[in-house]
């Protein structure tokens, strides 16, 4: 079915994007084979460096757990502090006072602007000088300090966009009812600017999940990343036997986060179906394909 974005391919368009596919597949199979054929070439796919992931199970209890557990901990912790001050950042932009709007938009573009890694490094710095943290925790909380800092003036523009995103007769609707700008934005802006904002969300806490690998490569922190250096030091396996099981304990975290996201967001768009929210384009398009029992429209 055709949209305002994309229309249904015919015949000639079809026949050419299962020829793109294939000629993908084809180059990917080759970069794939290339890469395996160069790592075996130079000794790296010999069973004694990958044996230690398979035999051994203090690997596993010794280092790659008990990182992983320090990862989602930071990661948590992170996410904890940063949707709720991007939140709040977010809505600040959108102020009518100057006197609000101008500052907090100073601080998102400010630490934005910063790379993640030199707010970590700078927070752990400050935490040297004028705390008194001991140096065992100290990395943990720079490299929370740096990711809240960092994802907090991103989820604020998230969550800025995901608001202003909504038509304008929403707003005008509160108010012919009565509403102060308060009850407005929490009772009927936020609600129905969630289901937009969740996929970008979505892909802001990935990020903060991946970039708490600064802290074990730069900071000592003993999170998960800090493993490629303990593990070859101490079982014989080599480095890249270690980092791919490390990619691949990310990439396993990465994909429960965004499919439980999917589920929500399939959840949300669900129960707005028949409660007169304003729709995205997908859900009209779903609606207009079947029966519905709700009239999309404004408050």
């Amino acid at each position: 079915m055709s949209s305002v974005l994309y229309d249904t391919p015919g015949p000639k368009a079809r026949a050419r994007n299962v020829l793109y596919t294939i000629v993908f597949l084809l180059v990917a199979a080759g970069v794939l084979a290339w890469v395996l054929w160069t790592m075996a070439d130079k000794g790296q796919l010999e069973a004694a460096k990958w044996k230690p992931f398979v035999t051994d199970a203090n690997v596993w209890t010794t280092y790659l757990l008990p990182g992983l557990g320090e990862t989602l901990k930071a990661a948590v912790v992170a996410i904890g502090f940063a949707l709720p001050l991007g939140a709040v950042l977010g809505i600040g932009r959108l102020s009518d006072h100057r006197w609000i709007r101008v500052p907090v938009g100073a601080v998102v573009e400010f630490f934005r602007a910063i790379p993640v890694l030199l707010l970590m490094v700078f927070a752990f710095q400050l935490l040297a000088e004028f705390t008194s943290i001991g140096s065992d925790f100290r990395p943990f909380w720079a490299v929370v300090i740096g990711l809240v800092l960092y994802n907090a003036s991103v989820i604020a523009e998230i969550v800025r966009a995901g608001i202003e995103s909504l038509p304008r007769g929403q707003t005008d609707a509160a108010k012919a009812i009565g509403m102060r700008k308060g009850q407005t934005m929490a009772y009927v802006l936020l609600p129905q600017a969630v289901t937009a904002m969740l996929p970008a969300l979505v892909s802001q806490l990935v990020v903060i999940v991946k970039d708490t690998a600064l802290g074990g490569a730069i900071l000592g922190v003993e999170d998960l990343m800090a493993a490629y250096l303990t593990i070859p030091a101490n079982y014989g396996a080599n480095t890249i036997a270690t980092l791919v099981f490390i990619a691949a304990i990310f990439i396993a975290v990465n994909f429960v986060l965004t499919s439980l996201a999917s589920w929500l967001e399939r959840k949300l768009r669900a129960s707005k179906k028949g409660t007169g929210t304003v729709l995205h384009g997908e859900d009209v398009e779903e609606l207009a394909a079947g029966p519905h029992t709700g009239t999309p429209g404004g408050v």
